[in-house]
């Protein structure tokens, strides 16, 4: 194979890198489906988007196509196996406090600030840099190369989902949406209710301190919530609860406050929030509110609810509510969040569960254990959905290359890394997350003045096209 100093290269297109990423950050390519039309199905800044790369593309001598305005590719090179380059052109909103425009790709102190400079703008006109140096160099490759250009990411994969129905399976890849070195593997992810089983004859227990009309807390099945709400009727000892929820709020050092409105007694409390693929890292507030409901006496429904989520839920994030406790070597532990539980008097209890697998975990046997203890306590599992585990092997071919390349262009030693959360890689049947988050950079991805560095995008253009080339270039024996 050939000899190419693959920086050298990087920085002879230094400046064209840095106008036409700029173009790109400079549209708002942001969900909008209110003004969606037909040919703009998620919106006109994130068609345009899509087509300010196929153009691109077109100009510097790819083969692009769109495929239904939710996903495109440009490609090149021949042979029948296919390498892809899984990314996406879609931002998250900018939001509030940025001290630079979120859509001017400004270059400051080294960095080019804009929302999507670091996800995934950015890395992906990397990846488009490193497919150009390729091919302007006229290096013969055996395989074809395909970047693939996804629009919705950030909301639900509609664009791979709609692409990979109507296009090829690349063969391997990699996608440049998230952490260097590599990530070889992603946790499953599944999210579903746990629902209150409504009895047509309760029986109202006249020794009750108190009827449960209402309990809300969360919005997001994989996020800690950080509120929870609880009304209550109370037909005695009010001023004993009221005493009881202060020391408690106290004991725990948390938030929280309780007021009389038309007669109902409201209790509130504040949690801390967290992603949920480590529950341990926030405070639920709404668990932490049913453990204080849990020694008021409670009318036979609201009761069963709060006694559910307490025996249950309640401090039990690997599962063992469930009896699933599961770890492996690869992963690590089964984790579960309780994003989000809601309660009335009509409807009964609902519990909206995110729960992260070990790729060795075998989901259709856990969840079956779920069921058979749910069934037991008057519950059921609705809404069911899974996406399964990502791995692949650390021997492959894929995780053996790409490690080879990066500790070339850094130096550096490649770990691999398992993660917790889901990366566009597992879109893929053999492909990783590579980059272009650098070991000890800060993310500062979905924060106001995102950004990426100058060196950082230089280098992992370099990264990329080195990679393109031992993945796809002709071998010399």
């Amino acid at each position: 194979m050939m000899s190419i100093q693959w920086m050298d290269e990087v920085l002879k297109r230094k400046d064209d890198l840095i106008k036409d990423l700029q173009g790109l950050l400079q549209i708002k390519s942001v969900l909008d489906e209110e003004n969606a039309t037909e040919d703009a199905p998620l919106g006109v800044g994130i068609k345009e988007a899509l087509q300010y790369l196929l153009n691109l593309g077109e100009k510097d001598g790819f083969t692009a196509k769109n495929v239904g305005n939710l996903a495109g590719h440009l490609e090149m090179g021949k042979g029948k196996e296919l390498v892809g380059i899984l990314c996406h052109v879609d931002v998250v909103p900018e939001g509030d406090g940025w001290s630079v425009d979120p859509y001017g790709g400004v270059v400051k102190d080294d960095k080019i600030f804009a929302r999507g400079s670091s996800d995934d703008k950015g890395p992906t006109m990397a990846a488009y840099y490193a497919m150009k140096i390729v091919k302007e160099l006229g290096v013969p490759l055996e395989k074809r190369v395909r970047m693939i250009i996804g629009t919705d990411e950030e909301s639900d994969w509609r664009c791979v989902s709609h692409y990979f129905t109507h296009e090829e399976m690349p063969d391997m890849g990699f996608a440049p949406d998230a952490d260097f070195p590599i990530i070889y593997a992603e946790k499953g992810i599944s999210d579903y209710d746990i629902v209150q089983n409504l009895s047509s004859n309760v029986q109202t227990d006249k020794k009750e301190a108190a009827q449960l009309i209402s309990f809300q807390s969360g919005r997001r099945y994989n996020m800690v919530p950080d509120f929870a709400r609880a009304e209550l009727l109370v037909k005695e000892k009010q001023t004993e609860i009221l005493q009881k929820y202060n020391d408690f709020l106290q004991q725990l050092e948390v938030k929280g406050k309780y007021y009389v409105e038309s007669g109902v007694l409201i209790l509130e409390l504040e949690g801390i929030s967290a992603h949920g693929m480590e529950p341990k890292n926030g405070k639920n507030a709404g668990l932490l509110l049913a453990s204080f409901l849990k020694d008021t006496i409670l009318d036979e429904q609201g009761g069963t609810f709060i006694q559910f989520a307490v025996n249950h839920l309640l401090d039990q994030s690997r599962g063992e509510g469930f009896g699933i406790q599961y770890k492996d070597d690869i992963t690590g532990e089964l984790t579960i969040n309780v994003g989000k539980i809601e309660y009335t008097q009509n409807n009964g209890g609902r519990f909206g569960l995110n729960m992260r697998y070990p790729v060795t975990f075998d989901m259709t046997e856990g969840k079956n254990k779920i069921e058979e203890i749910v069934a037991k306590e008057g519950f059921s599992i609705e809404n069911f959905s899974d996406s399964k585990p990502h791995h692949v092997d650390e021997k492959d071919e894929l995780i053996q290359t790409l490690k080879k390349v990066y500790e070339e262009q850094t130096g550096e030693k490649a770990e691999l890394l398992s993660i917790g959360g889901g990366t566009y890689a597992r879109s893929l049947k053999s492909g990783v997350a590579f980059g272009a988050l650098f070991p000890g950079r800060p993310d500062v991805m979905h924060q106001k003045d995102e950004y990426m560095f100058i060196e950082d995008l230089l280098k992992a253009t370099a990264i990329y096209a080195q990679a393109i080339y031992e993945l796809a270039g002709e071998k010399t024996n």
